[in-house]
């Protein structure tokens, strides 16, 4: 038991120690670590930069959501008060002496 908590303890000594950067196995294998490590920081960013743009993706969305809201009541304002009857009642209040024709409208012709 104690020689296996040696064995343990030593490995941990060797790896945090830096003496398995001298093995032969990590010297030949160092330009293959280094592209790993490389393409580990180019996958975290990645997922990094997804991620905000699904987030921006999101405040659009809702954005666009609220924009046509607005966009429907101010079409619905500009329509019911556009409307003859509607008119009439404004053309009223502000005293303007304007009236509907009562006969309907004819085409001159040449």
């Amino acid at each position: 038991m104690e020689k296996e908590s040696n064995r343990k303890k030593n490995f941990w000594q060797y790896f945090f120690g830096g003496e398995i950067l001298k093995e032969d196995f990590v010297i030949k294998q160092s330009k293959l670590l280094i592209l790993v490590v490389i393409l580990f920081i180019i996958f975290i960013s990645n997922g990094y930069s997804c991620q905000k743009k699904l987030t921006q993706i999101e405040d659009l969305k809702a954005e666009l959501r609220d924009v046509k809201y607005e966009n429907l009541v101010i079409s619905t304002r500009l329509t019911s008060s556009s409307r003859q009857s509607q008119i009439e009642v404004l053309l009223g209040k502000k005293g303007i002496d304007l009236a509907s024709p009562t006969t309907p409208a004819f085409i001159i012709e040449d």
